[in-house]
């Protein structure tokens, strides 16, 4: 297990939460879309845009903020994608209970449910999925 408490580590969370950042735009503006535009069901517009941003921060964490060599790209986005879909039951059920339950606004409620499911990402993929030492 990676030690948690290092400037390195405190480098890659900023850098991950700045890659983060980016997708909550990519999330926010697909999930928008497919919501009010598209008129898709609400958690299906949530899963959607939820797995374009996925997708992205995978592609910019694995740049920069892990600077990954790992040449089993696929087996290294199958893992981002698991802990992702882990992330996404997560992220699902925090808005579910604040909106259906706590009857806060859908958007608001997406916002703490991205920033729990960061720290559960983070922590996971620095020690499952980026740790190739090659």
């Amino acid at each position: 297990m990676v030690k948690m408490l290092t400037a390195d580590t405190a480098l890659k969370f900023i850098k991950f939460g700045v890659v983060g950042f980016s997708g909550v735009f990519v999330d926010f503006a697909i999930t928008y879309l497919c919501k009010e535009k598209l008129k898709i069901q609400k958690y299906i517009s949530n899963a959607l845009g939820f797995t374009f941003a996925a997708t992205s921060n995978y592609l910019l964490n694995r740049i920069w903020t892990f600077q990954s060599h790992n040449p089993e790209i696929a087996t290294e986005y199958g893992r981002f994608l698991a802990i992702s879909l882990i992330g996404l039951l997560i992220n699902t059920c925090v808005i579910y209970l604040l909106v259906s339950k706590s009857k806060i606004n859908f958007y608001l409620a997406k916002l703490v449910a991205i920033f729990i499911v960061t720290i559960w990402n983070f922590v996971v993929n620095l020690n499952f999925t980026f740790i190739y030492q090659g």
